[in-house]
């Protein structure tokens, strides 16, 4: 690691670090901010060689400018991120936001809930099983359901009652 006096853009650093303080915590209203900003500078410099650079403060300055404008530019784009994905996942009563999520159990007694509906309609005759099917899953009215399967839609309406009144008995509602 090159020594301060060595090295003139550390050197300058050292001398002007206060100042370059003062300077974005004005712009960046922090204190704790222009602290880190400044510290992102040093971690920049001690990397580079001074060769070519003819106003060491110049660019020191410049360096932490454009530093400043990647992390605005960065916050900017988390906050947009972060926008899209609650209005995307949520709902706001007054202030607050709302998931939309439903709770992790209430997903794992659907899931119990479907696959008992499923092993239901698996028992009944392969009639009524395509019925229920082709109504419920598929979106078919009655009246499609009954020429999709060649049968009269009184016979379509029973295999739903059918298929409806055994899943409520042995599943419940």
């Amino acid at each position: 690691m090159d020594k301060p006096s060595e090295n003139p853009l550390l050197a300058t650093y050292l001398a002007r670090r206060d100042d370059l303080v003062r300077y974005f915590r004005a712009r960046l209203r922090s204190e704790e901010a222009a602290e880190d900003l400044v510290q992102d500078i040093y971690v920049k410099i001690t990397g580079l060689s001074p060769d070519g650079i003819d106003n060491p403060s110049g660019f020191l300055f410049r360096l932490g400018a454009n530093l400043m404008l990647d992390q605005i530019k960065q916050r900017k784009r988390a906050r947009r991120r972060d926008a899209e994905w609650r209005g995307a996942n949520s709902s706001s009563a007054g202030w607050e936001d709302i998931s939309e999520a439903s709770p992790a159990d209430a997903v794992a007694d659907a899931r119990q809930r479907l696959a008992r509906i499923i092993e239901v309609v698996k028992e009944l005759p392969p009639p009524v099983q395509e019925a229920f099917r082709l109504h419920k899953l598929e979106g078919l009215s009655h009246s499609e359901t009954a020429a999709a399967m060649n049968v009269s839609k009184s016979s379509i309406e029973k295999y739903i009652m059918t298929c409806l009144k055994r899943i409520l008995a042995k599943v419940g509602r």
